[in-house]
């Protein structure tokens, strides 16, 4: 089972899970696909895209059962980004976990990301 990351503002991810569904950021609405980091990518997600802000959460998906709608497609230098055309349903997400604000780099610390772990209710 591969794992799949994606970081959301709480509030956005509070607001999808009493939808029923998430659609998404205004960016991944913007590009018309959900982006997904790996777990060697999203350090660097984190800090390119979110740094600074507070409030955010680490959602863990089950690449496995997001079907055909996912898209490994390249970005930054070339690299391979996961890129979900579609919803993202709740029954691919594993775990969802707060993350620490993230005013640089170091407060992200990728032994948070371990796929072993038993998902536990957001």
């Amino acid at each position: 089972m591969h794992t799949l990351y994606k970081i959301s503002p709480a509030a956005l991810w509070r607001e999808a899970e009493r939808a029923g569904v998430f659609h998404g950021s205004e960016v991944d609405r913007r590009d018309n696909f959900i982006h997904f980091s790996t777990a060697a990518q999203v350090a660097e997600t984190a800090a390119k895209h979110f740094a600074g802000q507070s409030d955010l959460l680490l959602i863990s998906v089950d690449a496995s059962k997001l079907g055909s709608a996912l898209k490994w497609e390249p970005s930054r230098g070339g690299a391979l980004f996961p890129h979900l055309y579609g919803p993202l349903s709740f029954e691919a997400v594993k775990r969802v976990d707060p993350l620490p604000p993230l005013t640089e780099v170091t407060f992200f610390r990728p032994c948070r990301i371990d796929p072993s772990i038993q998902a536990r209710p957001s």
